[in-house]
């Protein structure tokens, strides 16, 4: 079960990753200006946020195997219909409406594999740590990520910006026929006696109940909105602004670079958390700093006009986000009640998806108007705007919030 688990991983990660390097510039050369080209990456967000919570109905109700292979089947389509798109330079309309069905698509993935591994591995009475298992999804995610992105954007320069989605479609396949193989559902009982609508409003009650009424959680969930929403822009902005800094639009290589780096510092964050755990005392400590140096980074990013440093730079904000993304997790989830916890984990992630929604197209016309390096300046604002959330979290004294023991690091085997 673990090794199907991280196969799944690697497989759905490097398909994904395959496109990376390449997506703005798969946009804008289908006919889209930069405005355009992120609000159809917000469209894509939109999609996560609005069937978010439905998808999770699916796989409570009719299995976790079937939300996944539901996924998997709708990201296959939707990056067909792309590629599709693309050759014929279809309208704006025709691009939002694609990319809210690859949002639908990963959100059928949404914890539906994680679901069935714990529920799979309890019912097998498991006595090994879950927290190492998690630990080895995230390194192999990031190297499959490494892998991807770089594959995808020298496969572009050497061919055309289409081929790296048509293997990317190849890859779907793949994950589909494992799934479909040798995912069963065990240790879980569907819930077939309530309907959809039963199921939605006990989803979001429990979320309200469990997340929002709950301060600590509360905040880093207003925060969540700035964070994310100038995150996702500054990940995409980084293929057309390093092209732009290093003189030559074809490189695509390049591009794809930007990516690898992001999939360098999940490797390294994931393996130095422990040790960067020593560093803090509590928890919104560490997050406090992560923050900061992401807003000092990117307003950096606008300035400088030098291609390297410009990459110097992207790895220390990839690396600020991968190293406090455990430690995020680690503060809501020591505050959440068990039965109630994939219920606020979902909504805590609508709310970040709903930033990206409005940040994306807002900073994309900031890139059209005043160029990339403005924009960026601006995702820095952005950013800083979640730090008073965070300084109150911190005055919550969460139980969480206090570091103890050190973590154990994640081993590969």
């Amino acid at each position: 079960m673990i090794r199907v688990y991280l196969t799944l991983t690697l497989l759905s990660t490097l398909a994904t990753s395959f496109i990376f390097g390449v997506n703005t510039l798969f946009l804008l050369d289908a006919g889209l200006s930069n405005s355009g080209a992120f609000a159809a990456n917000a469209a894509f967000t939109a999609g996560q946020v609005i069937f978010e919570i439905p998808t999770g109905v699916v796989a409570d109700t009719r299995g976790r195997r079937t939300s996944y292979l539901l996924g998997a089947g709708t990201l296959l389509a939707a990056t067909l219909l792309y590629v599709a798109m693309w050759q014929i330079e279809a309208p704006f309309w025709a691009w939002a409406l694609s990319s809210i069905v690859i949002g639908l698509g990963f959100t059928f993935f949404s914890g539906a594999v994680e679901a069935w591994l714990v529920d799979a591995l309890l019912d097998h009475d498991y006595e090994g740590d879950l927290e190492s298992v998690f630990s080895r999804s995230q390194v192999i995610a990031g190297i499959a990520m490494l892998v991807g992105s770089v594959s995808g954007g020298l496969i572009a320069q050497f061919t055309n910006l289409g081929v790296p989605y048509l293997l990317r479609a190849l890859l779907l396949v793949a994950v589909f026929a494992v799934a479909f193989f040798e995912m069963k559902d065990e240790g879980f009982t569907p819930h077939h006696g309530r309907g959809p609508i039963d199921e939605i409003q006990t989803v979001v009650g429990a979320a309200l109940d469990a997340g929002w009424r709950n301060p600590p959680i509360r905040w880093l969930m207003v925060a969540a909105p700035f964070t994310f929403g100038a995150g996702i822009f500054a990940f995409y902005a980084m293929q057309p602004y390093l092209l732009e800094l290093y003189g030559d639009e074809n490189a695509f290589g390049i591009a794809g670079l930007a990516a690898a780096i992001v999939a360098g510092a999940q490797i390294v964050g994931a393996l130095l958390v422990p040790r960067l755990r020593l560093l803090f005392k509590r928890r919104t400590d560490a997050l406090l700093a992560a923050i900061g140096v992401s807003v000092l980074v990117l307003i950096a990013l606008g300035l400088v006009s030098n291609f390297w440093v410009a990459l110097v730079l992207i790895s220390i904000w990839g690396l600020a986000f991968a190293a406090s993304t455990p430690v995020r997790q680690a503060y809501v989830n020591g505050l959440i009640p068990s039965e109630q916890r994939a219920t606020v984990l979902s909504f805590d992630a609508l709310m970040g998806s709903a930033g990206g929604v409005v940040a994306q197209p807002a900073l994309g016309r900031v890139a059209d108007v005043s160029g990339f390096g403005a924009a960026y300046g601006v995702s820095g604002l952005v950013t800083a705007l979640a730090l008073p959330f965070y300084v109150l979290a911190r005055r919550e004294h969460a139980v969480s919030d206090p570091i103890e023991e050190p973590a154990p690091e994640p081993a590969l085997v």
